[in-house]
Order: C-alpha cells, then structure tokens, then sequence
C-alpha cells in the first residue's frame, strides 16, 4: 500500500510537471497560474502545493528533468583529468566536442527537451517570485563553465598548447556561442540544422584557440540516439 501511494504520487508530480510544460510554452510562465496547472493535470490546488512550494519551484523542477540528463551526459563525457571519459576518449578536446554534440543533438530530437528550452529561453520573465529561476539559471550557468575550464586547461596540457586567452575566457565563449545558438534556433528552427552548424562552428571556435581540427564539426553520437 506505501509504495502504490508513493508511486501514485509520483505519477501526480509529473503529471504537473508535464501540464506546466505545455501551458508555459503556449501562454507563457507569468500568465499560467498554479490554478491553471492543477486542472490541466486533473489534479487539485492542494495537490500542487502538495508536491511544489510555488511557481518558481516547480519550474525549475520542470527544468532539472531535462538538464540534469544533459549535465550528467556533459559530466561523463568530461570525465576526470587523465582518465577516459565515457565514449572511451582520453583526449579532453574529443570528449569536450562529444559533450557539446550530444548537448545539441537532445535539444534538436528530443520534443520534451526543446519545449523545456524554448520556455526557458522565450517564456520566462526573472521578476518577482520567479528570481529562484534567475538563480537556478545562474549556477547552471556556473557550472558549466567551471567544467568546460578544466575541460580546456586539461585539453590544453594534453596537446603542450598554450591558449591565447584564459581558460575562463576560451570557456566563456564557448558557453556564449552555444546558448546563442540555441537560442537563434528555438526562435526558428527552420533556419539551420543546430547539430550540424553548431559543430562547423564549435569547431571553427576550437581552431581559433589554437587547437588541431577533426576535419569535420564537433563529433555528435548516431542520429538514432535519443
């Protein structure tokens, strides 16, 4: 009986997880009420403040279940200095390339993943109850470039190459150009493959740092991956 409730709460949680989701994206987050969530899930008010203490935690509960996939998947690729990362690659460069070409590739496939990006890209406003998520944002942010840092200085020790700028710096721009890539594509998506403009132009980064080339854009797994 313990674990039929604990899974039924569960199938509830996600259940508004998965309304919000919809609603955020089609009405944008500040006019979708809590009220709004419960009867798309056919659930109660109290059901929601059951599982989320307001707007903003579960929006970002929304967003922890497609990034903490993605930072997970960046982290195994990354792996630890000297060690292989998860697709067996000792070079940081390669596994840096692969974490970024498996990052745009989810985003491009996967509807729940790119829903949740274009909400948290065009559909939100960081103002009153909703500063959590600006800070939520900001350490994801954060640690992100903290791993791509170590990424280059490892990267950089590996191939006796010494960047022109900082590791800080070579880190800050790859994070500006693929949360601008994003971005660009979720308004239009039309416009240009994301996998495979983002890896000509990831690679083109990497070269500019001084790195070798592959010869081809950031290395991305098979199409059929999800």
């Amino acid at each position: 009986m313990v674990r039929r409730t604990k899974e039924d709460a569960l199938a509830t949680r996600h259940k508004l997880l998965d309304a919000a989701e919809h609603l955020f994206q089609a009405q944008g987050v500040s006019r979708t009420s809590l009220q709004d969530i419960a009867r798309r899930a056919g659930a109660t008010r109290g059901a929601v403040y059951w599982h989320f203490k307001d707007k903003a935690d579960l929006f970002n509960a929304m967003m922890e279940r497609v990034t903490l996939p993605l930072e997970k998947t960046f982290q195994d690729q990354l792996g630890q200095e000297g060690q292989k990362g998860q697709a067996g690659h000792t070079d940081p460069l390669v596994r840096i390339r692969n974490g970024v070409g498996e990052a745009l590739l989810r985003i491009a496939s996967d509807p729940q993943t790119r829903r949740v990006f274009e909400v948290a890209t065009h559909k939100v406003e960081y103002v009153g109850e909703l500063q959590a998520v600006r800070l939520r944002h900001l350490k994801s942010r954060s640690d992100f470039l903290e791993q791509v840092e170590r990424g280059f200085q490892a990267a950089s020790r590996h191939h006796a190459l010494e960047l022109p700028v900082s590791t800080a710096a070579a880190a800050q721009g790859l994070h500006a150009i693929i949360d601008g890539l994003i971005q660009s594509w979720l308004l239009e998506s039309a416009d240009f493959d994301l996998v495979s403009l983002g890896g000509d132009v990831v690679e083109v980064y990497l070269r500019g740092l001084g790195f070798p080339g592959t010869g081809r854009g950031a290395t991305a797994p098979p199409r059929s991956q999800p």
